[in-house]
């Protein structure tokens, strides 16, 4: 009864004074107004702009209704843009997840240096998208880069990573480089595993496959879902990495890139070319509605499809008693 009373006195009912109940809003107010300034306000405006044809430089916004979405859905550099994202996310998710959850599981046990290990594995995930992508780029560069000199030492002629189909290549080694956050979460879920229930699958005879299956995969899982909506959504929105990894000299004199390979042209990279290489802010504003729109349909079939074999040791669906 008493949190019931609490907030009754904060917002101003019974057993509370108005005053109280103005604090409480002021307290919230900065939260209110930094989410209508900076989140509410861009995205209507957003939506706004995606009915109408602005160039972004007149004052006049010609509204064209529906035209921006109808080019968005049939448009084939739109759509093929939205597939190599697809694809993207298809190569780099399960290699993300899988990958860093063996090398978690490697890592939780107790040899030796582990730390170091540890440590090693998770420094390129603090490095910032725009620095990691300018080293891979150095890397893989054509004439000096450490990834042809390597092959050199067994007679492979020199590639070109940065052009045609390799520079898709270097864009998924780029993503997969900052495994190691989620070797970090997974360590912590690891942690979290009951030692007694492990203990008890030694003793029934079962193996470290059977321990895996039916404890520690069941216990981590709610972390895995986490980490496959995170690491889809942020997969979705590859734009930097993609942006940067194009060869020299690949900014116009706007400062625009127009060389990018076709192969990197992904979703966020064909929106910013709408916006600052075309001046179709209109049609830019209904290609990242319709992303949107793209990612939430996603975040839902990954709940309903990978949601079913969560396990969680309290139900959330049950309400609470009280």
């Amino acid at each position: 009864m008493r949190p019931l009373s609490v907030r009754r006195r904060l917002l101003g009912g019974r057993g509370g004074s108005k005053g109280e109940a103005l604090a409480f809003y002021g307290f919230l107010s900065p939260w209110i107004v930094g989410t209508a300034a900076l989140t509410l306000y861009p995205v209507g405006y957003a939506v706004y702009l995606s009915f109408t044809g602005w160039d972004g430089i007149s004052v006049f916004k010609p509204w064209v209704g529906l035209a921006n979405y109808r080019e968005v859905l049939t448009s084939p550099d739109t759509l093929s843009s939205l597939s190599k994202t697809l694809l993207l996310v298809a190569i780099v998710v399960p290699t993300t997840i899988i990958g860093s959850l063996v090398l978690a599981i490697l890592l939780n046990e107790r040899v030796r240096g582990r730390t170091v290990f540890r440590t090693m594995i998770y420094i390129p995930a603090i490095v910032p998208p725009v620095a990691a992508s300018l080293i891979w780029k150095v890397v893989f560069d054509q004439d000096s880069g450490a990834a042809n000199r390597f092959l050199a030492i067994f007679g492979v002629d020199a590639v070109s990573w940065l052009t045609g189909n390799h520079a898709f290549v270097v864009l998924i080694v780029v993503l997969l480089w900052a495994v190691g956050a989620g070797i970090i979460i997974n360590l912590a879920a690891l942690q979290t595993v009951p030692a007694d229930q492990l203990e008890a699958v030694k003793l029934d005879g079962g193996g470290p496959l059977t321990a895996f299956r039916h404890v520690t995969l069941p216990a981590i899982s709610p972390v895995l879902l986490f980490q496959t909506v995170l690491t889809t959504i942020t997969t979705l929105q590859t734009f930097v990495p993609a942006l940067l990894l194009s060869p020299i000299g690949a900014g116009n004199a706007t400062g625009t890139y127009t060389n990018i390979p076709n192969a990197n042209r992904v979703y966020m990279v064909d929106v910013y070319s709408q916006f600052f290489a075309y001046s179709r802010y209109g049609f830019g504003s209904a290609m990242l509605v319709v992303f949107f729109v793209v990612i939430v349909a996603l975040t839902v079939v990954i709940f309903k499809l990978v949601g079913r074999s969560v396990f969680y040791a309290v139900d959330p669906t049950e309400s609470r008693k009280g």
